[in-house]
């Protein structure tokens, strides 16, 4: 039946998508004052629910979407500097406690509504983690009502038109309502492209008006590109009144990490392999790809490798099997690297 009213309908479905928005869950709520013939409604909702399907499967919106920590104090606590940032969370987690006490004892009968947040700062400084645990303690105070967080990145919001674009903002919004979309590397839609970009900033700002208090919008990148973004489009000042920067990782911070990482793969670390680990991140902090803690990871396991080559060619003797020594890090950066 659907092949066989697809011609005619053409035009019907359009004027029907118009008339149409997306729930909370993601279904249609239908505003059309036209009346549609029971056969004509299953064909358009079928036509709808695959046109949803092409530009954001079920699978895919499976893979991104997830839950914060169970214990988001602890998580917080645990990571590594960013001394500012726990500062800030520590503040907005005491308010949400208070007006959680208020409103028990009747003095704060308003339910509560957080705010859409920026985060700024280098790559590699925990961005995507602070969302996460951000998303247990709204969850925690009832400020959201599900402890669940959608992570894309600005790039993934576009489609292939301006309209599919738009479908998929409103989609996306609709399936993190009740809970935290975290868009990262946001400035990426400032595109030069057909316009997918601007369709998907003027469809974030819109929603974030429409649906304001059913969901919490954080994006995040680069400093300046982040300004950028900002700039393009007066309507997330407006909207946003939450920004966060991210401050790189001192010398110091950025052994912890290591010596983390390390023992997380079951290693510890000779002291004297620190001074050569230190002199690698002064050369990888002059390259345009430094990514803090990212490029700790990598040069860690680079450095996984170069031990286990050693172990193999009894360059390091065998009771040093699990201890990686000034021998497996190179102080070199790779040149020739894209």
């Amino acid at each position: 039946a659907c092949l066989l009213l697809k011609k005619p309908l053409d035009k019907k479905y359009y004027e029907y998508k118009e008339l149409s928005e997306f729930d909370e869950f993601g279904q249609r709520k239908k505003k059309s004052r036209y009346e549609y013939s029971k056969e004509q409604q299953n064909a358009l909702e079928l036509q709808r629910m695959a046109d949803i399907e092409r530009i954001l499967s079920k699978s895919t919106l499976s893979r991104i979407t997830r839950k914060g920590p169970e214990n988001p104090a602890q998580a917080m606590n645990s990571m590594i500097g960013l001394r500012p940032v726990k500062r800030r969370m520590k503040e907005m987690v005491a308010r949400m406690k208070f007006e959680q006490e208020e409103r028990k004892h009747g003095t704060h009968t308003q339910h509560p509504e957080a705010r859409h947040m920026v985060f700024f700062g280098s790559p590699g400084t925990g961005k995507t983690t602070v969302a996460r645990i951000l998303t247990t303690f709204l969850y925690r105070y009832h400020y959201i009502r599900e402890n669940k967080i959608i992570e894309v990145d600005g790039n993934f919001l576009k489609a292939g038109t301006a309209s599919d674009t738009a479908t998929k903002v409103r989609y996306l919004i609709a399936r993190a309502s009740g809970g935290v979309l975290f868009v990262d590397e946001a400035y990426s839609l400032l595109d030069k492209g057909n316009g997918c970009g601007a369709e998907a900033i003027a469809t974030l700002i819109k929603e974030m008006e429409d649906r304001r208090g059913s969901f919490i919008l954080i994006i995040a990148g680069y400093t300046n590109e982040m300004k950028a973004l900002l700039e393009a489009n007066p309507g997330f000042h407006s909207r946003i009144k939450e920004y966060i920067e991210f401050p790189d990782y001192s010398p110091a911070e950025l052994r912890d990490i290591f010596r983390s990482m390390a023992q997380d793969n079951g290693f510890a670390i000779e002291g004297s392999a620190y001074d050569v680990f230190d002199e690698r991140m002064e050369k990888e902090k002059k390259m345009h790809s430094f990514g803090n803690a990212r490029t700790v990871r990598n040069v860690l396991d680079e450095t996984l490798d170069r031990h286990a080559l050693n172990i193999m060619n009894h360059a390091i003797p065998d009771e040093a099997r699990y201890m990686i020594t000034s021998k497996d890090i190179s102080a070199f950066v790779n040149k020739n690297r894209i």
